[in-house]
């Protein structure tokens, strides 16, 4: 099982689709279909022998230091790792970089996989991010590696309603040579303020021609020989080349929980306040927490066994209108169509021994939601 640590929720950026909209996101209505709890202090204050006694509960854990941004608590970073010594418990982190040469290479070292915040190139990070921070990002990275760090470094995009260009941004992170691995997320859907139905129109249309572009580039590199761990692509694939039914694809609800500041067990760090999706406490044995499903419309969508409902907050919050959801929907259904029309070739590649069929295998729910 994969678990979340909310270290904190606060954080040292404030990037345009997460600080700059939730500071205008009023009146949405969630209050009407959900119920909130506001408790949970805003760094983590839970009692790390529970943890313990939780975590060793389950057969394979794996903890996930997240935030806000999870270097803000560099020593509950430390004592965590500490508290596991000897353990067959595995790190992972979801973090925007900007401290990460202030935690202990030693430390470092034993978290296997980096999920990094970075949109592409200097430009558009910088616009996003802040100034500097494509930079300082970098030369933390880089650092890392010079010190003997060889876990897994996967670029986090966010693609925003603003910036639908994903395929050159895509190239040049792994130009940079600094990422094993690349993962987007479209900036849609989770704020109800921010529709606006021509710019989305748009963006779509954009969006679906990138990821046409991106597909292309993938399947010439793999006609190389070389399989590049695009996360959205090897998920789908497989999704396709197995043809059976589909979970959520980031595991929350199922495979994967989220650890908040005073205990609580929850779905998704995005749904660490609402107690609608509480699945249990530090109390519980963790794995016998409750599930949480995915339901309709996405149930009675004919892509749902290749996507498995994209996000599940997403899915219950319905903030846009039915056009709105359409619209997203239409980018998953055009990615699937993309890879599937590659896959023949792909089954030819893997049967002439180009490629092999084990340099798709990625690890599920550490991170990534697969489904942008």
């Amino acid at each position: 099982m994969h678990f979340h640590i909310i270290l904190t929720e606060l954080c040292n950026s404030k990037c345009k689709y997460c600080y700059e909209k939730s500071m205008n996101e009023f009146n949405n209505g969630l209050e009407k279909k959900f119920q909130f709890d506001f408790s949970a202090p805003s760094t983590s204050k839970i009692d790390l022998n529970k943890l313990k006694k939780f975590i060793l509960k389950d057969k394979n854990p794996m903890i996930i230091f997240y935030g806000g941004e999870p270097l803000l608590e560099i020593e509950k970073i430390k004592k965590i790792i500490n508290l596991f010594k000897n353990t067959n418990v595995k790190f992972r982190m979801q973090t925007n970089a900007k401290l990460l040469n202030e935690l202990p290479i030693n430390y470092l070292k034993k978290i296997g996989k980096i999920l990094v915040s970075i949109d592409g190139n200097e430009k558009l990070t910088n616009h996003n991010r802040g100034k500097g921070t494509y930079e300082l990002v970098l030369k933390n990275l880089k650092k890392a590696k010079q010190q003997g760090y060889r876990g897994e470094i996967v670029a986090r995009m966010t693609i925003s309603q603003e910036f639908p260009k994903i395929s050159p941004q895509t190239k040049h992170l792994l130009k940079t040579r600094l990422f094993d691995s690349i993962h987007w997320q479209l900036d849609l859907g989770f704020y109800k303020n921010d529709f606006e139905i021509k710019k989305i129109k748009k963006f779509v249309k954009t969006y679906n021609k990138q990821i046409s572009k991106l597909t292309k580039f993938w399947k010439n590199n793999l006609k190389k020989g070389k399989v590049l761990k695009l996360y959205p692509f090897l998920g789908i694939f497989e999704n396709i080349l197995e043809d059976k039914p589909t979970k959520l694809m980031c595991g929350a609800g199922h495979s994967g929980y989220t650890i908040t500041t005073n205990g609580k067990i929850t779905a998704c760090p995005i749904m660490n306040n609402i107690k609608n999706f509480y699945c249990g406490t530090l109390n519980s044995n963790p794995n016998k927490l409750k599930k949480i499903h995915i339901i309709s419309p996405c149930t009675s969508c004919n892509y749902f066994k290749f996507c498995g409902g994209r996000c599940l907050y997403s899915n219950y919050a319905k903030l846009w209108p039915k056009q709105g959801q359409e619209l997203i929907c239409n980018t998953i259904k055009h990615t699937i169509e993309e890879i599937k029309k590659i896959t023949p070739e792909i089954k030819k590649l893997i049967k002439n021994k180009i490629i092999s069929k084990n340099d798709f295998n990625y690890e599920k729910y550490f991170g990534p939601e697969i489904i942008p």
